[in-house]
């Protein structure tokens, strides 16, 4: 029998970034786990392919788009949510992007743009769904940070920087919003073979590099992430917040592995 803890029957999740690669997976999860789950992006194809997959999973979802680029969309996209089912008690924030060069060749409008949507976008979010959650009494948000939250990733300044910035804005909202019955935490994945990555790690020197830092020795399925996810969406991390949770077979602690 599974632990009652887990169990995330009668709450409802809005997966921001939540159609493809780690957010999509998260969402199958914390569907699995009896979540209505809401998975939302700015492609409406890929919004209701994803709907199909949670509607197959025996839950409710809601087709919904969204641009964290626009406080009018993630004000809609809460409105929207609220209408179709009362509340939401769950908020993943997983869209995200990122340039690879180098950082003195690096434009101002390249890193403002990824600051925009990977920390400020995560900003609004947070905002708009966690006043909701205060009024309520009750949430959990989890953020996607970064082994670049930790370690520098050659050539990824921007994206490096905006993701350690997340682990230090859930640490802030963790605090200030812990007397409301709101827990903020994010996951740090390590790498993760996704459909836009697949050449990379199998093809060039970074990919080995990964791989030989890695000392499980394997890249991580996207699927492995839905446990942390789940963990810290549910009642049994009622006391659990300002955490970063790492996923990352072992990447973080590796020195010498022979």
């Amino acid at each position: 029998m599974s632990h009652p803890g887990f169990d995330l029957t009668g709450r409802t999740a809005v997966v921001v970034g939540g159609t493809s690669g780690i957010g999509r997976a998260i969402a199958h999860g914390l569907a699995q786990a009896g979540a209505d789950v809401v998975c939302t992006s700015r492609r409406a194809e890929e919004v209701d392919k994803t709907a199909l997959e949670i509607e197959g999973l025996a839950r409710r979802t809601a087709r919904l788009t969204s641009d964290v680029s626009s406080r009018e969309s993630i004000d809609k996209l809460l409105s929207d949510c609220v209408a179709a089912f009362g509340k939401i008690d769950i908020l993943v924030n997983s869209a995200g992007r990122t340039k690879r060069e180098p950082t003195v060749d690096q434009s101002e409008e390249d890193w403002n743009a990824i600051l925009e949507t990977n920390l400020t976008g995560t900003l609004r979010t947070c905002q708009a769904f966690g006043r909701h959650m205060i009024e309520n009494g009750y949430g959990r948000i989890i953020n996607i940070a970064s082994l670049s939250t930790f370690v520098s990733l050659f050539e990824v300044a921007a994206y490096s920087a905006s993701k350690a910035a997340v682990a230090s804005l859930t640490k802030s909202l963790a605090i200030e919003w812990a007397k409301h019955g709101v827990n903020v935490n994010a996951i740090a994945p390590g790498v993760f073979r996704t459909a836009l990555n697949t050449k990379l790690l199998d093809e060039t020197p970074r990919g080995q590099e990964f791989l030989t830092r890695t000392p499980m020795g394997r890249f991580g399925n996207v699927e492995e992430l839905a446990g942390a996810a789940v963990f810290l969406a549910s009642d049994a991390a009622s006391y659990v917040t300002g955490e970063v949770l790492v996923v990352d077979g072992g990447f973080l602690a590796s020195g010498v592995n022979q």
